[in-house]
């Protein structure tokens, strides 16, 4: 597979590693973009990866909650334009109230919202503002309380970044402040005992080739292992993250300083995980020439 200079510079705005060094990734690894960081990280030659979660696509995440339960859906717009116009938003707003009373995207896409369903209402509204736009996906949260939160508000209630945070006890305060911390933290799971097997088996190995490449014996290797797994279940589950507002705490142990235990929770952020090809300006000139 041909490595492109766009290859080069997505790997190195990811993990801070040089041109060379992400060209020679990403020829190790036959282009694979998350084979390379991994590659990159086991040679010393990155930082500590984190996925990226770079908004590739525009829209708003609405929340609603209705006493014990919550709901989180995406609207996608092509452009940032679309997301800040009153109509969109009005729509996006009764999506969400819609959300309420179904199970995934589909049965919101034939949910009824003033006497047409989602899915024609979308289409009118694509037909009279002039973009595509979508319902991406959705989210539902049920507990004792439910708390949301939304940052970078573009109106009430609706923004690039909807947080749902259930709790048993506590009050509404503790429940926003644990809501400020997911957006900004954006854990990978409530618990270690939530996190995906997968994730945390291939995080292992690349820490098992990283510290193989120090020489050390097996057996010290496996010891390091252990302190460098317990502090990557640390950084990545809400429970044991050190909480913002107190990095002298636990998130857990803040809540239960408030009186509450933290159940369950929803992050969802505008076009997280969407990649849009993108061409420099000089290849959209030279494709214009071409015709």
């Amino acid at each position: 597979m041909a490595i492109t200079a766009a290859m080069v510079k997505e790997l190195r705005d990811q993990t801070g590693a040089g041109m060379m060094d992400a060209k020679k990734a990403l020829t190790e690894t036959g282009g694979n973009m998350d084979e390379a960081v991994d590659w990159l990280r086991t040679k010393g030659l990155a930082k500590a990866a984190k996925k990226s979660g770079r908004t590739a696509a525009e829209g708003l995440v609405a929340v609603h909650v209705n006493g014990g339960n919550g709901v989180a859906v995406e609207v996608n717009s092509e452009t940032d334009f679309v997301a800040k116009n009153a109509e969109f938003q009005e729509m996006v707003g009764k999506i969400a109230y819609a959300a309420e009373g179904v199970a995934d995207v589909d049965a919101l896409l034939a949910a009824d919202l003033g006497g047409k369903s989602v899915s024609d209402t979308l289409t009118d509204k694509i037909a009279t503002i002039g973009e595509n736009m979508s319902v991406r996906r959705m989210a539902k949260l049920s507990g004792d309380t439910v708390v949301s939160y939304v940052h970078n508000a573009a109106t009430n209630g609706m923004g690039k970044i909807g947080v749902l945070v259930a709790l048993t006890g506590g009050d509404e305060a503790i429940g926003k402040q644990i809501a400020m911390h997911i957006a900004a933290v954006n854990p990978a799971a409530l618990s270690e005992a939530d996190m995906d097997p997968a994730i945390v088996e291939k995080e292992k190995q690349v820490q098992m080739d990283i510290a193989r490449e120090s020489g050390k014996p097996e057996q010290v290797i496996e010891k390091m292992i252990i302190g460098r797994m317990k502090k990557f279940v640390a950084e990545s589950t809400l429970l044991n993250q050190q909480f913002v507002v107190n990095p002298d705490l636990t998130v857990e142990a803040a809540a239960k300083e408030a009186g509450a235990t933290v159940t369950g929770f929803v992050r969802m952020e505008v076009g997280e995980g969407i990649v849009v090809e993108k061409e420099d300006f000089a290849a959209e000139v030279a494709k214009a020439a071409q015709g």
